[in-house]
């Protein structure tokens, strides 16, 4: 059935870029949390830390705005989900399909993430991340140190997420404008180091708490349940995870940052399912089994049919159903292709999945220290054993059964792909864009080689989380994606060099130009989908 929110999503399309979300507050509680959001003195809300830990579950709850589902449907599953290779959509969502698919971009879905960070739009259900940090530090100052770390956790992975969609960001200015009421963007690179710096101060909190059995944060927390030493784990690990982000542009500063997360005796995530980092977002349904099962728009990603069935890859089945189309077959759609009407419906849909959103994975992680390793960074381990540990860690959370085999796979490489509706949006056995890396880890190749092999491996294991994924394949071009067969760009985003970045926002071309126009001199190109991000070097 057809949604009143999906036939807004879909006019909004049909509007093209003209079109605009209707545009709500996402700070409308901010008064009611920053005061007495229970009726009761602040004295009695600290005495059991509600007054400081209940902003924590909103923040964790707009990481990935989830209820209602058309919101994180235009804050990452027309963007990430989509240019990672993960997904396709069947239809053209209106407008014959002249929209994000084929790099028309549309403002008013893309304008969603910075709009949930910041206060600019969200649904009544969602806060904005940044106002409510603020919140949370002044409401912390000295006393709550442990509750300010968590804080400083949560505020870098939602801000880095929402940097590596538009480059410069406000960050360290948030809440600082200047004479004029403009307020300045920091430079992708400043927002990173801003990043590390916050991180440091949470993991120096916490390092001395991980032996800790207090659970302050245990009623607020969706996560970890309120375990010091599982956050500083994922502090260390997402700290890794940007580490190797910069490594290409900031190799010395990239080294500095991993080396130290390596080193910490907190350790980083490991073990598959027991330190995977999931928000439990119960009693709200999977946005993504919304997206594919009841609005049937978004199927298996032609990519993902590619790679997965020529490597015979047991995950398929665990991330997607077998399609319509070709009954028994995994059938998956080529992005930025002609859509006249939703004629590839009966392709793959995504496998049910729990009411639970993936932040980072073990298996994430053991891939960061696979690349880690070949990077020659200290305490990074085995490069062979950390790429093994990665493939098993994903098997495990999954359930996908025994590797063995799998990880002994030296001839399997990713599959032709056949369109059966459309021959023109076939890859042919051959053609420059479809992947010849194996499986088996050879000690021998070069470092490009095992790079390719660590991501595309990494690509498969982070499944469904695309804005990482496509971040990833940013910054190393693997695993190799399929190009659009039809670029709506106006020469903008060339066609060979896929999509780079998503434009900056209406709202702030109208409320702070000045500070819009500094942060188009500090991207270092012009404000379109083909300009490349700080970290993203050729």
């Amino acid at each position: 059935m057809t949604t009143f929110k999906q036939k807004h999503i879909r006019n909004l399309a049909m509007a093209g870029l003209g079109a605009a979300l209707t545009l709500g507050s996402c700070t409308k509680d901010f008064e009611r949390i920053n005061t007495d959001p229970y009726g009761l003195s602040k004295d009695d809300l600290k005495a059991d830390f509600r007054l400081i830990g209940e902003p924590f579950k909103q923040i964790q709850n707009s990481i990935y705005a989830v209820s209602p589902s058309w919101v994180m449907q235009v804050q990452q599953n027309l963007q990430g989900d989509i240019y990672s290779g993960y997904m396709g959509v069947p239809g053209p969502f209106g407008n014959g399909g002249n929209n994000n698919a084929t790099y028309n971009l549309v403002d008013g879905w893309n304008e969603v993430m910075w709009g949930c960070a910041y206060g600019s739009y969200a649904p009544a259900s969602n806060v904005a991340v940044m106002p409510v940090a603020a919140v949370i530090d002044n409401l912390t100052g000295t006393e709550f140190p442990d509750f300010k770390a968590w804080m400083y956790i949560l505020k870098v992975l939602t801000m880095q997420r929402v940097s590596d969609v538009y480059g410069p960001i406000i960050y360290t200015k948030y809440g600082k404008p200047n004479p004029d009421n403009s307020v300045d963007y920091d430079s992708q690179k400043d927002a990173y180091y801003a990043f590390f710096a916050d991180l440091e101060k949470a993991i120096n909190i916490l390092t001395p708490l991980a032996g800790s059995t207090q659970k302050p944060f245990e009623r607020f927390d969706i996560t970890f349940d309120g375990t010091y030493k599982q956050w500083l784990k994922f502090a260390n690990s997402l700290r890794l995870r940007m580490a190797i982000r910069i490594s290409k542009i900031d190799p010395a500063k990239a080294k500095t940052e991993g080396e130290a997360a390596l080193a910490n005796a907190g350790g980083l995530l490991e073990t598959p399912v027991t330190d995977d980092a999931t928000i439990d977002i119960s009693p709200t349904p999977n946005p993504y089994n919304t997206y594919s099962s009841s609005w049937n728009d978004i199927r298996m990603g032609a990519p993902m049919e590619s790679i997965l069935k020529g490597y015979k890859d047991p995950r398929i089945g665990k991330y997607f159903v077998t399609s319509d189309a070709v009954p028994g077959q995994y059938k998956g759609i080529r992005t930025g292709i002609a859509l006249p009407d939703k004629i590839y419906a009966d392709y793959s849909k995504l496998a049910e999945m729990k009411n639970e959103m993936q932040l980072m994975t073990a298996a994430e992680v053991w891939f960061l220290r696979a690349e880690a390793a070949i990077r020659g960074w200290a305490k990074a381990g085995d490069a062979k054993t950390n790429y093994e540990n990665g493939v098993k860690a994903s098997f495990a959370q999954h359930g996908a059964g025994d590797p063995t085999t799998y990880l002994a796979d030296n001839t399997s490489k990713a599959a032709p792909y056949v369109d059966t509706k459309n021959a023109t949006n076939s890859v042919p056995a051959g053609d420059q864009y479809l992947s010849t890396v194996t499986i088996r880890w050879e000690e021998g190749d070069a470092f490009e080689r095992k790079l390719e092999r660590i991501i595309t491996q990494k690509w498969i294991a982070m499944f469904p989380d695309g804005q990482e994924a496509w971040s990833e394949y940013r910054r190393t071009g693997y695993p190799k994606l399929f190009p659009v067969v039809i670029n709506n760009s106006g020469g903008k985003i060339p066609t060979a060099t896929f999509i780079r970045r998503i434009n900056f926002v209406r709202d702030e071309y109208s409320g702070n130009p000045k500070g819009v126009q500094g942060a188009i001199t500090k991207l270092g190109g012009p404000d379109t989908g083909g300009t490349r991000l700080w970290w993203d070097k050729p």
